[in-house]
C-alpha cells in the first residue's frame, strides 16, 4: 500500500522486516539454510544483477546458503533484510579487489555501481538494495565500541552490534539532511558548488542539528548558504540515501526577497530560474546549465514545483 503520493528512488521496500523476531537466533540460522531462501550479494556495496528477461536490469538472487558460503560461514558479513511473503532474503557483504564474478560467482551475473542502475533497477529492488547498502556502510564503520573502544560483534541478524568487552549495545544511525527548494513571486533558487560539474545547479542541502525542528534547520540553512530568510516551510517527500547513511527531507520554502548570496563557502554561486527554465533544465534543455539527474529528490523537487504542484 502506497503511503505517499510521491515515491522517490530508493523508496518502497516492499519486504516485511520482521524486526520482532531478529532476537531469535535459531529462526535466523534456520532461514539461512533453507533451501527456499534467497541472498543478495554486494561487492564494494554494488550490488549483483542479471538481465531481465524485457532486457532491463535486475537483482541477481543466489541462495541463501551460497551468501553464507560466500560470507565465509559467520554474521559479520551477512544481513537479513526480511520476507518476500514466505521467502526470506539475505545480503553478503562482500569486499576487496577481485571481483567475485570472476570467482565463485562467475557466470552468475555482474556487479554494477548503484548510482548507474538505480533508476534501471526495478523500484522494488532499488530500496531493497539501499536498505542492504547502507546497513553495510554503517557497520563497516562501527566495527568498535564507541563506548570503550573494544571489538562489537553483529547481533539481530546483522541490525545491532554487541561489545564483547562492556556490552553495550550499538544500532543503525540514520543521519538527517533538510534539503529545500526556495521559492520567491514564480521563481525558484538552485545553487552550485565549486567541486560540482561544470553548469550543474541544485536544491540547497544541509544536515540537521541537534535541537532543531526540520523546518528550522531548513531557515538556518537558506539563511547561511544563501542569505534568505524563510517565511513558510513545507514538506514535500523524504529519501533513503545510502551516501552512505542519510535520510533526505524534501522541503519547498518561501523567502521574503530574491536577493540571495552565495556564502562562497559551501557555494560558489546561485541562480533563479523560472518555472518555463526550470522545466528546460528538469528536461535537459537548458543552454549551460542542468539539473541532478531523476536519481536524487533535488530533480523530483525541482519537477514537482516546476510542474505547479509545489
Amino acid at each position: 500500500m502506497a503511503l505517499s503520493a510521491i515515491s522517490n528512488v530508493f523508496s518502497g521496500n516492499p519486504l516485511t522486516r520482521a524486526s520482532e523476531r531478529r532476537g531469535d537466533q535459531a529462526w535466523l540460522d534456520g532461514l539461512l539454510t533453507d533451501p527456499a531462501s534467497l541472498a543478495i550479494p554486494l561487492w564494494n556495496g554494488q550490488p549483483l544483477t542479471e538481465k531481465s528477461k524485457d532486457g532491463g536490469v535486475q537483482l541477481a538472487y543466489v541462495p541463501a546458503a551460497m551468501g553464507l558460503e560466500l560470507a565465509g560461514g559467520v554474521w559479520e558479513r551477512l544481513l537479513f533484510l526480511g520476507l518476500w511473503k514466505d521467502t526470506a532474503v539475505f545480503a553478503v557483504d562482500l569486499e576487496g579487489g577481485l571481483d567475485p564474478c570472476d570467482g565463485p560467482l562467475e557466470g552468475v551475473g555482474e556487479f554494477k555501481d548503484l548510482r548507474s542502475v538505480a533508476t534501471t533497477l526495478p523500484a522494488t529492488e532499488a530500496a531493497i538494495t539501499a536498505t542492504a547498502k547502507g546497513m553495510f556502510e554503517w557497520r563497516r564503520k562501527h566495527r568498535h565500541c564507541a563506548a570503550c573502544g573494544e571489538q562489537s560483534q553483529v547481533a539481530e541478524g546483522g541490525w545491532k552490534r554487541v561489545c564483547t568487552s562492556c556490552k553495550a549495545e550499538h544500532f543503525p544511525r540514520t543521519d538527517p539532511v533538510v534539503i529545500m527548494l526556495a521559492t520567491f513571486e514564480g521563481k525558484c533558487l538552485l545553487g552550485r558548488q565549486a567541486i560540482w560539474p561544470k553548469g550543474m545547479y541544485s536544491a540547497l542541502a544541509g544536515f540537521l542539528e541537534p535541537g532543531e525542528t526540520m523546518e528550522e534547520a531548513c531557515a538556518r540553512e537558506l539563511f547561511e548558504e544563501a542569505a534568505l530568510t524563510a517565511t513558510k516551510v513545507r514538506y514535500h517527500s523524504t529519501q533513503p540515501w545510502p551516501y552512505p547513511n542519510s535520510l533526505m527531507i524534501g522541503l519547498i520554502a518561501e523567502v521574503d526577497s530574491n536577493d540571495a548570496r552565495p556564502d562562497q563557502t559551501e557555494l560558489e554561486a546561485v541562480r533563479w530560474f523560472t518555472r518555463e527554465e526550470a522545466r528546460q533544465l528538469i528536461a535537459g534543455g537548458f543552454d549551460g546549465c542542468f539539473a541532478p539527474p531523476p536519481l536524487a529528490i533535488a530533480h523530483q523537487l525541482v519537477k514537482s514545483w516546476a510542474e505547479g504542484e509545489g
